[in-house]
């Protein structure tokens, strides 16, 4: 069978998705990953065959700018605006001639990538989609629902006011079931399915590990020097990564316990980490609790902000608002995370929650299932109709 796998946006809407792809590339499956240029060395280093969507990628340098202070209003109006109009048009475009050449049975894409999805629809090729938000909130009738209605009816496509299109016959969560909001707009259709957990050892010297992610550290105004400055009296060695656009030396010499980077592997980091500084985006939420490890959580925009509840909501974290925290603030929030087992020990709970749930393998049965309906007739896949054998694909990988 041909599976067409494509994403919106960066890396935090590839990841999700490429432990799936190889999954289904394992069983046999012809796997063809379509998305931005900039993400095509990624694909290609997974071992993928890649189809660039769009122009080349602009690699000039880019300065860093202001911290713009995040609100869920702001967020609502990015995922309206960006994702569901104005990618929504930009891709349409470059998918549609994809997807009628290539002729997949399965088109599977990322949460946003709503181009990928009406480009299956129209071909009548059943979709699936993979959740990339970790605690979600973001997909809504009221955030997305008036732009996609007005393409949809360019498109000559039915209504869809109750937003069940991008769940029609198939919704893959890589999340813990309880990280999701209670108040998550959700599908029927949605499977709960486990990410790769890495073994645990915990390191002998307690690590901190800081970052602003690949997208928003250029965006964080001073939110560098001032947790930099926090964690000077933190009571362990620490490891950052500024991205590969800024230089360490801007921030000047360091304690010797603080190492500043532009880039390290992060599943690398996580492995001898202790705690996690971050922005709160959903690839670094999702990797520390792969790791069981504890959170400060400064939220910058996007899905961070609803994602910084649920670590403190949970017990697994602790959140600070990244405009007005201080140096003071910071230091104090990971020395408890360091101090006080009760958030690693919540951690833990979110690890064993996904270790019990089916693999990756499970997912690629489902997409099997779907590109082979037995009467031919599209395929709704809601979880009442599998077994969902926990016991099935329990190898971590």
């Amino acid at each position: 069978m041909r599976y067409l796998f494509t994403c919106v946006g960066g890396p935090g809407h590839l990841n999700p998705l490429l432990p799936i792809s190889r999954a289904v590339a394992d069983a046999g499956h012809s796997v063809l990953w379509a998305a931005s240029d900039s993400l095509g060395g990624l694909v290609e280093r997974a071992g993928y065959a890649f189809h660039r969507l769009g122009p080349p990628a602009d690699r000039s340098p880019r300065e860093r700018k202001p911290l713009i202070p995040p609100s869920p209003e702001l967020c609502e109006w990015e995922v309206r605006e960006n994702f569901a109009r104005k990618a929504t048009r930009a891709r349409l475009p470059l998918v549609r001639p994809l997807v009628a050449d290539r002729r997949p049975d399965v088109v599977v894409c990322d949460e946003f990538d709503f181009a990928a999805m009406i480009a299956a629809e129209e071909r009548g090729i059943p979709w699936a989609i993979v959740l990339v938000t970790a605690a979600g909130g973001l997909i809504r009738p009221d955030v997305v629902g008036e732009p996609l209605a007005e393409i949809r009816r360019e498109c000559g496509l039915p209504a869809d006011p109750e937003l069940t299109a991008p769940g029609r016959h198939l919704v893959l969560s890589p999340f813990p079931p309880g990280f999701r909001a209670p108040d998550t707009w959700r599908h029927d259709t949605e499977h709960a399915v486990r990410p790769p957990l890495p073994a645990v050892a915990r390191p002998a010297e307690p690590l901190v590990y800081f970052t602003l992610g690949t997208e928003f550290g250029l965006e964080s105004g001073d939110l560098f020097e001032r947790v930099l400055a926090g964690l000077r009296e933190v009571p362990a060695d620490v490891l950052v990564t500024v991205g590969r656009e800024i230089d360490p030396a801007v921030f000047g010499p360091q304690p010797a316990h603080i190492r500043v980077e532009r880039y390290v592997p992060q599943d690398e980091v996580l492995a001898r980490c202790t705690a996690v500084v971050s922005h709160g985006g959903s690839g670094t939420v999702m990797g520390a609790l792969t790791h069981g490890l504890p959170h400060l959580v400064i939220p910058l925009g996007a899905d961070q902000l609803t994602n910084a509840e649920r670590c403190v909501a949970l017990g697994a974290g602790l959140a600070l608002d990244a405009v007005t925290a201080t140096p003071e603030q910071v230091g104090k929030a990971v020395s408890r995370l360091l101090a006080e087992p009760a958030h690693r020990l919540a951690a833990e709970r979110l690890r064993a929650e996904l270790a019990a749930l089916p693999g990756p393998g499970h997912a690629a049965d489902l997409l099997v299932r779907l590109g082979r309906p037995a009467d031919g007739a599209a395929v709704r896949i809601s979880p009442s109709d599998t077994s969902e054998a926990k016991g099935a694909d329990v190898s971590g990988t």
